[in-house]
């Protein structure tokens, strides 16, 4: 009796290990004690006469992963040597410790600011996630520097872009042919053009979506007829409004037709992610979906490393084989707890016993990707996924009697579509695309005689005489139940 319990004892003890790491981290990432005392950030000494700022604040479910990656771009700049401070922009309810990081480990000024109240909030079609965005003009009360380069978090740097420094009093990049992109861009900080941007809130200035791309839009109308920019090659600064070379603020979009770089129009300095919030390229599973989520997590690699996930993978990859040795001692199956009352709700029961199977394995592939740790590396994240799905899917084999391969040609079907999206020898986009859908119609044949094959097992078995025993009846055997 005892040795029929060390395996649940087991996962139990892993369960209360998890929870026990969830409970002393913070979004991943290990609480240091004492509470760090908040620090005058304002006061902290300026080093160069120019400065990269990015902005940060709380609100929405994805705060640690927009702090990942904002680290992951501050170390980014630092690695690149740039001539310039870096400024984070930081509401006061951004957790202190982040800011201790930030500043002590990543050498960045932090500027704690109060949210800027945005009066679209309430417009039509107006988007939450956007609420916040106005914070990024206090950008333009960073008046102790001469230039400043505003970035989103979402911007891989692959060269030095110091001499956007040299660009005039305002300078964005058009990747939407009629609105420049508020991603990047070069500004000279003013007390005036800050104050009259705010009185612009007050009395309701146009904004057709309500975040800081609209109102900045809006507020510099007749971009789109200045010259380009050129960097004097004596290094001189110059004045006025200027467009930026389309290489500052490579869409990513453009890689995906041609898997390659080929922008003409200036130095190919800086990608920059669009789009779809949860396919940002610090997510593990935007790689192998989108090709350069690897270039990011390279990025990553080689500064700030993955500390904070792995404890967390390790943890559960340790449940999962865990989960696997015990569905291997321990063939559970459902006649203990089922049987026949009478003839008239048998149907009932067996529908409800199939619903019960059929969503066991919906599960067993939809949890792991729920709790692997968003910001792990693609490679990772991946293997995670996999394995969970396998340990998972082994209990619902287990307890409703079902054939192994049938069942796990889901995960064979992910495997191999991986392999065919990480292909590395495309000649563009369009060929790959091809490849994928060309994969996928063939996989859906399998997949579908896989559900018929499970769902005529799983029949069979709820069919089966010594399944469900009738009242009265004598049970199966003894050992049909026990570990072995």
């Amino acid at each position: 009796m005892a040795s029929s319990r060390e395996p649940w004892l087991m996962l139990r003890f892993l369960l209360v290990l998890v929870f026990a790491v969830y409970k002393t981290t913070a979004f991943g990432e290990v609480m240091r004690a004492p509470q760090i005392e908040q620090q005058q950030q304002e006061g902290q000494r300026q080093r160069h006469k120019n400065a990269y700022a990015t902005m940060m604040y709380m609100g929405t479910p994805r705060d640690y992963d927009f702090y990942v990656a904002i680290r992951v771009m501050l170390r980014s700049l630092a690695r690149l040597h740039v001539d310039a401070d870096l400024v984070v922009i930081a509401s006061h309810d951004v957790p202190l410790r982040w800011v201790h990081t930030m500043e002590q480990e990543d050498g960045a000024r932090v500027m704690r600011v109060e949210n800027v109240d945005n009066p679209y909030k309430n417009q039509p079609n107006f988007n939450r996630r956007f609420k916040l965005t106005l914070n990024k003009l206090y950008v333009w009360k960073l008046i102790e520097y001469e230039r400043v380069v505003m970035l989103d978090a979402d911007n891989l740097f692959l060269r030095r872009a110091d001499e956007l420094f040299q660009c005039g009093q305002f300078c964005a990049v058009f990747i939407n042919p009629c609105i420049f992109h508020t991603g990047l861009f070069v500004l000279q900080p003013s007390m005036e053009v800050f104050k009259d941007m705010l009185h612009q809130l007050e009395i309701g200035k146009e904004n057709p979506d309500g975040a800081d791309q609209g109102f900045i839009s809006g507020y510099f109308p007749d971009l789109l007829d200045m010259p380009m920019f050129h960097p004097p090659l004596n290094g001189t600064t110059v004045n006025g409004s200027y467009r930026l070379p389309l290489g500052y603020q490579m869409d990513a979009t453009y890689y995906y037709l041609r898997l390659r770089w080929n922008v003409p129009c200036g130095p190919n300095s800086v990608i920059t992610f669009p789009g779809a919030s949860w396919l940002k390229p610090w997510y593990w599973w935007s790689w192998p979906v989108l090709p350069l989520g690897i270039q990011w997590h390279e990025q990553r690699r080689q500064s700030l490393g993955y500390g904070t996930e792995t404890p967390m993978a390790l943890i559960q990859c340790i449940v999962y084989l865990g989960i696997i040795a015990v569905t291997r001692l321990a063939r559970p199956n459902i006649s203990k707890i089922c049987y026949r009352r009478t003839e008239k709700n048998i149907s009932v029961i067996q529908a409800g016993l199939k619903m019960l199977a059929i969503w066991s394995i919906l599960a067993s592939y939809l949890l792991p990707c729920i709790i692997i740790p968003c910001t792990i590396h693609p490679l990772l994240g991946w293997g995670l996924y996999l394995l969970g799905s396998f340990a998972l899917c082994s209990i619902a084999i287990n307890a409703f009697m079902l054939p192994m391969l049938p069942v796990l040609t889901p995960c064979l079907g992910i495997f191999g579509v991986l392999l065919v999206m990480a292909f590395p020898l495309y000649p563009n986009g369009i060929i790959r695309c091809l490849s994928i859908f060309g994969y996928a119609f063939c996989a859906a044949p399998f997949l579908w005689v896989s559900l018929v094959k499970i769902m005529a097992s799983l029949q069979a078995s709820l069919e089966r005489e010594n399944f469900f025993p009738r009242l009265g009846e004598s049970s199966p055997p003894s050992g049909f139940n026990k570990l072995y």
